[in-house]
């Protein structure tokens, strides 16, 4: 079993940047692939990007340039850098890391982005 603790959202403005943090309750060497999932006003779960454990990534269209997801292992910790952020960025981000043969899910971090 894993526990994912989501951390960084908040308020900011346009253009501004925020880091979001997910810190895994075991060693992330052992879960393959991790990844930061949102969820809009109104709208339905998407996928923001994913990581593997070999360090292979992939973003939506709508955050390629601006977001950049990493690892880091000695925090069992999986990091979202968000730039650049826009309005439509708004949402509660969950972490979501899949371990042997389950998925599970962090309780979210609400990310606002407004002047």
């Amino acid at each position: 079993q894993v526990q994912l603790v989501e951390s960084g959202g908040g308020l900011v403005q346009p253009g501004g940047s925020l880091r979001l943090s997910c810190v895994a309750s075991r060693n992330i060497f052992s879960i393959n692939t991790m990844g930061w999932f949102r969820q809009g006003p109104g709208k339905e779960r998407e996928l923001v990007a994913i990581i593997t454990s070999g360090g292979n990534t992939n973003y939506a269209d709508s955050v390629k340039g601006r977001f950049t997801i990493s690892r880091d292992y000695a925090k069992n910790t999986m990091n979202l850098q968000m730039n650049s952020l826009k309005a439509e960025d708004t949402g509660v981000y969950y972490c979501k890391a899949h371990y042997q043969l389950y998925a599970y899910w962090g309780q979210g971090t609400q990310v606002t982005v407004s002047s």
